[in-house]
């Protein structure tokens, strides 16, 4: 696989899910960056400005959409696809109306390769 000229934040405090993801956006040729709660996050996008950001919805120290938020009164315009397991309205609604430019995915509706898929459209790269 060649190299993508894109880099990715992924924020994600699962370990584990954050270890696999990072193993296959490498391995796709997509640089990463990653931050395990959302005060590490804001601090790295602000530092190594991603195209584009995964970013956990529960995090510790900052949640994701408060991060967004951030971002957004930064004027910070990488952007956004949120992971979470909550399938819930509430929730999907709060996160896209943070900004008009996210994405939303349900880890558990999701292999990784989707995610790689919906990352590689919002970059078009496909």
């Amino acid at each position: 696989m060649g190299k993508i000229n894109k880099k990715i934040l992924i924020v994600e405090d699962d370990k584990e899910f954050l270890w696999i993801l990072r193993q296959r956006f490498e391995t796709e040729g997509f640089s990463i960056v990653f931050a395990q709660d959302g005060q590490e996050g804001l601090d790295m996008t602000i530092e190594e400005k991603p195209d584009l950001i995964l970013l956990d919805i529960m995090m510790p120290k900052m949640d994701g959409i408060e991060m967004a938020r951030n971002l957004k009164e930064k004027g910070i315009t990488s952007q956004i696809i949120f992971l979470t397991n909550f399938g819930d309205a509430e929730h999907i609604s709060q996160a896209i109306g943070v900004a008009k430019e996210t994405d939303y995915i349900v880890k558990s509706d999701m292999h990784v390769d989707q995610i790689i898929l919906r990352v590689k459209e919002r970059l078009g790269i496909l």
